[in-house]
């Protein structure tokens, strides 16, 4: 819950940020005398740009120092160096804004410098309006605001993501402008700190740090993951001395230069050719590791029992080249009090990164906390925060992914969620609570058929007895969505959900009707009239409808037009992670991973393996028979049935698990399908192409 504004204000100790008060002003002072004002009309782009060489103390570029070496001054790391509009790629290319594309870099630099000098001049001159017309720097608006609130602190807050200023603008009762550069929200931010009667009082950097103590617009959404400080832990001392993690593939270079994981994958195959069919998932975690956020929480192990610690991202990434190797540094506050040996083996930790679900670090945390009551953190896994972001913004949302990733639990569990019951999510009472949930009326499910239709759905005539119990009649009967409504209508204060199972399997424009016109958020509450009824009817603000598809089923592209405009899309896969464990020789996370880059290739990502094949009662399955079954009962069916006939795809997928003399799946032995698949696809003996 929001704490009050007042109240937080008379809460926050602003003498618990001095020091970092004192270290902004330190790292202001440099900036200022590294690169001053007078110096930037003849700036080189040397001394600008990222990807030339040049980090001693003296030669540091502006945006390396700005970007990772003022960090006091606030953040703007994430993401790629896009936010920089010109930097040199670790492939000797030069990247530039759309604004400059075409241009020689020589003329490219000279634009940009010459947007950043009018830039600067108007801020001086508070011609803020001026900024606006600067199209070069819309490109780059955190990395220009956090310039502007480095020189001219007087005028700019040092807050610079227009996500978080518009978030902030509503927390001291402010309307955000839309569409507008950050640079104007942190003044609109700045104008509102600067009316109140205290804040106007505050160090920027104290009205910030305040900001983000109790109105983070991350809320309770964090990424929680599992990372290896080098092999043995090797560079575990290194990591807790100096406040980090580290990871290698330092062959790659820095990792802001790539705009996306396909980007990286690309040279993760030029660099790492062992196992190629492994690279995108590489490449994927790299970049999640780029990215993560202050708040995000990192757990440190050695081995598959033992942790050594757990800390909280403090900053950003950054790209440590003096290093001799483990170059990829992110910054991370270490509590050893909850080191521990894990009463069972984490399969899935044998590699260097792998997610942890917040029921795990509630366990890993327990016991901690001040009152030795067991610790647990009002949180959200981070789909689920996604998926209720969207859906207050869109009201409509399919989950969309491969048979097996686990739609319908996302499903349900946002609906426990949203209806302030996510601390049962992972829980032993998720299920009751899930009756009890839907006892209630305020989630529905239905699952879509081809022959569920219109007045299942909203209204229409059914058979019912007569008055003498031995004839028939039709009667007016209202269908699932009908009925939602009408309760939603009366209690408008309370969010009500319908889940639509398998939604791409029902006929959407027959079922929904004219009703597709009355999910959009601006028609919400607008009444049309019903044809078979004749009665009013409006779909109610408080209404959400969350939907599920199999994409091996059909392709989201092949609903309806109309339909798909109206919902949002969030992408459900695999999840190797869920599977951590070890059946003999056979890590079952590596495999997952390996038969769904294989599938990747040879079919599409569409017909991967979803992760809940591999689990029994929500656990990975533990012996040689459930491996059995799960592989020759659910996974090789999916298959054959994805290669219609085609027994050379098949193989492809399955190699030497499939007899060439029939071109069917060859029956192994129970106590053999273990060491089976582990040299078929963890071993690296076979790529699925040959």
């Amino acid at each position: 819950m929001t704490t009050d504004l007042r109240t937080a204000i008379g809460e926050f100790d602003r003498s618990t940020v001095a020091a970092q008060v004192a270290a902004a002003a330190d790292q202001r002072k440099l900036v200022a005398e590294m690169f001053p004002l007078a110096d930037w009309p003849t700036l080189p782009v040397e001394r600008y740009a990222l990807g030339l060489g040049s980090d001693d103390s003296a030669g540091v570029p502006y945006c390396r120092l700005i970007e990772f070496g003022t960090r006091e001054l606030g953040s703007i790391s994430g993401g790629s160096a896009g936010k920089h509009m010109l930097y040199r790629h670790n492939s000797g290319e030069w990247k530039l804004a759309p604004a400059l594309l075409g241009l020689p870099v020589e003329q490219a630099w000279d634009r940009l410098r010459g947007q950043f000098v009018a830039a600067l001049d108007a801020a001086e001159r508070a011609a803020f309006a001026e900024l606006d017309e600067l199209e070069v720097l819309l490109s780059g608006q955190a990395l220009v605001t956090k310039t502007l609130a480095t020189y001219f602190p007087q005028h700019f807050l040092p807050i610079y993501s227009s996500s978080h200023l518009r978030a902030f603008i509503s927390e001291l009762g402010g309307t955000p402008e839309k569409n507008v550069p950050a640079w104007r929200a942190n003044r609109q931010l700045r104008d509102l700190v600067m009316r109140d009667p205290e804040l106007s009082t505050w160090n920027p950097q104290e009205v910030m740090r305040f900001l983000y103590d109790y109105y983070n617009p991350r809320g309770r959404s964090r990424a929680i993951w599992k990372i290896a400080p080098g092999e043995g832990a090797k560079f575990w001392e290194d990591c807790l001395a100096g406040g980090f993690i580290c990871v290698g593939w330092d062959e790659v270079g820095d990792l802001t230069q790539y705009t996306s994981d396909a980007e990286l994958k690309e040279v993760f195959d030029a660099t790492y050719t062992e196992h190629p069919g492994r690279n995108g998932d590489k490449a994927g975690k790299l970049i999640a590791y780029r990215d993560l956020q202050a708040g995000d929480r990192i757990v440190a192990n050695h081995g598959l029992r033992r942790v050594l610690a757990i800390g909280t991202v403090t900053d950003g990434y950054r790209f440590d080249d003096s290093r001799e190797e483990s170059k990829h540094l992110v910054s991370v506050a270490w509590n050893t009090d909850f080191a521990q040996e894990l009463p069972k083996p984490k399969g899935a930790w044998r590699n260097t990164f792998a997610k942890v679900s917040e029921n795990l670090l509630a366990q890993l945390t327990a016991g901690h906390n001040s009152n030795g009551e067991p610790h647990t953190e009002n949180t959200l896994p981070e789909e689920i925060s996604q998926a209720i972001s969207v859906l207050d913004h869109k009201r409509q949302l399919i989950l969309h992914g491969p048979p097996g990733t686990g739609k319908t639990r996302l499903a349900l569990n946002i609906a426990l969620a949203s209806q302030g019951n996510h601390e049962v999510i992972d829980g032993p009472r998720r299920n009751e609570s899930i009756v009890e949930l839907l006892e209630t009326g305020h989630v529905q499910l239905v699952t879509f058929h081809p022959s569920y239709g219109y007045e299942d759905f909203v209204e229409g005539f059914k058979p019912d007895h007569d008055a003498t119990g031995q004839g028939l009649r039709l009667v007016l009967a209202d269908g699932v969505f009908h009925t939602l409504c009408t309760a939603a209508a009366a209690e408008p204060n309370t969010t009500f959900l319908l889940i639509i199972d398998e939604i791409n399997r029902g006929d959407l424009p027959r079922i929904f009707g004219e009703l597709v016109t009355l999910l959009e958020s601006d028609k919400r509450g607008v009444p049309l009239t019903l044809p078979i009824s004749k009665r009013r009817f409006a779909v109610p603000p408080n209404i959400r409808i969350i939907g599920t598809m199999n994409t091996a089923d059909r392709s989201v592209s092949h609903l309806d037009a109309a339909i798909r405009r109206r919902f949002a899309f969030l992408s459900v896969d695999p999840d190797p992670e869920a599977v951590s464990g070890q059946v003999g020789p056979l890590d079952l996370s590596s495999f997952l991973v390996s038969l769904n880059e294989r599938i990747d290739r040879i079919l599409d990502a569409d017909h991967r393996i979803g992760h809940a094949y591999l689990l029994r009662n929500d656990e990975p399955v533990a012996t040689e028979d459930e491996l059995w079954s799960a592989f020759y009962h659910d996974i090789v069916p999916l298959l054959v049935d994805y290669c219609v006939g085609r027994a050379d795809l098949l193989q492809r997928i399955l190699g030497v698990l499939v007899d060439p003399g029939t071109g069917r799946p060859a029956q192994i032995a129970v106590a053999d399908l273990p060491a089976a698949l582990a040299a078929e696809f963890t071993a690296g003996a076979h790529d699925g192409d040959e």
